[in-house]
């Protein structure tokens, strides 16, 4: 009996350290918030605001811009059901619409990334004060390029990502004042002076728009 009770405890805990692992996990569908961005070399920075949107696959993200000593704002709407990406100029009332080159990519972490660790991001001394977080890296598949990914234990929201591409170099975008839902959905509708036709031979992703 004692012996019965003594294994039955020993898979209890097991099965519980093994259910304690994160695993990889999705961003909520709707979200609201604001990023900032650096690349290795300080060339080129970035603050700015996001809605995204992987119901109907949609992104909009408008930032300041400091690179090579010039500092401008950058707006884009990428709407990947259909395949366009508007790159808008509110100053001058323009708007290019471009074919998308790329697919879509949820705000996740890929089911082949590998688990690195789980940290508290500040202090567990007091309620409040720390937000336990995990860390996770892996390849692109298509350009075989390295990242580091750090989303929230619990929510999954992201933190902080690390990538590597050859036209830039390691780029590091953190994330913050996320919020769940999106507050005005009129953001994914082009304004009304954009082109409706598409820029000729002219195609673009999210990399050469958030540069």
């Amino acid at each position: 009996m004692q012996l019965w009770l003594c294994c039955a405890l020993l898979v209890f805990v097991a099965g519980g350290c093994l259910a304690q692992k994160p695993r990889p996990c999705k961003s909520p569908p709707l979200l609201e918030g604001s990023f900032s961005a650096v690349t290795q070399n300080g060339g080129y920075s970035a603050y700015g605001k996001y809605a995204y949107d992987s119901i109907l696959q949609r992104i909009r993200f408008g930032e300041v811009v400091r690179h090579d000593n010039e500092t401008f704002f950058t707006d884009v709407l990428m709407i990947y059901q259909e395949h366009v990406m508007y790159l808008i100029n509110h100053k001058n009332k323009t708007c290019q619409k471009q074919e998308l080159a790329t697919q879509f990519h949820p705000m996740k972490i890929p089911c082949n990334a590998t688990f690195l660790g789980q940290v508290v991001l500040g202090s567990l001394s007091a309620p409040g004060e720390g937000l336990l977080v995990n860390s996770w890296t892996g390849e692109t598949a298509e350009e075989k390029s390295k990242y580091f990914l750090t989303f929230t234990e619990f929510g999954c929201l992201p933190v902080s990502v690390l990538f590597n591409r050859p036209e830039t170099g390691w780029v590091v975008t953190n994330f913050f004042n996320i919020v769940r839902g999106i507050k005005d959905p009129s953001v994914f509708i082009p304004p009304p002076f954009c082109n409706t036709t598409l820029e000729t031979g002219e195609k673009g992703d999210f990399f050469s728009a958030f540069f």
